[in-house]
């Protein structure tokens, strides 16, 4: 078995979910979860077919979002992952949603981030280990710190 890591750059503008299913469905009922939580959404979705054809399987609401999606799982790999790309949404507003697909397993990450997605490689397939998402930890938030982001999640309205 092989480690390794596949980095992944989120473009400007743009939001990366990664998770686990199980079944080919999950790239309709995905695009129709996305398309309830958000009308009119930007997204792009791609599936990495585990068995039969072993293809990304795909679809979207937005070009540049699906094009995106079919390259990162193209470039992943991992048999039953599944890469959602988000243009100008955010996850915070579906991912409630996407956790009750019934496929899906599992969210690996939901971030705008540059990402490392640490794989194994076996005779067989290939499976995700983890993500690494962001920067490392630098240090403890201050008084100061705590009344920035108090002030910023009001600031955008996601609190009161």
């Amino acid at each position: 078995m092989d480690i390794k890591e596949i980095a992944f750059a989120v473009p400007e503008g743009f939001q990366l979910i990664i998770g686990q299913s199980h079944f080919i469905k999950t790239v309709e009922d995905i695009y129709e979860t996305l398309a309830a939580a958000v009308p009119g959404g930007k997204f792009g979705i791609a599936f990495c077919e585990a068995s039969g054809l072993a293809l990304v399987r795909f679809d979207g609401t937005d070009l540049q979002s699906s094009e995106l999606a079919k390259e990162l799982a193209l470039k992943l790999g991992a048999g039953h992952a599944f890469v959602v790309v988000l243009n100008g949404m955010y996850p915070v507003n579906v991912l409630g949603r996407l956790r009750a697909v019934d496929e899906v397993v599992g969210i690996y990450c939901a971030t705008s981030n540059p990402v490392s997605v640490l794989v194994a490689d076996t005779k067989d397939g290939r499976a995700i280990l983890g993500v690494a998402d962001g920067a490392r930890t630098k240090g403890v938030e201050s008084d100061a710190d705590k009344t920035a982001r108090h002030k910023f999640l009001r600031d955008i309205g996601y609190k009161k």
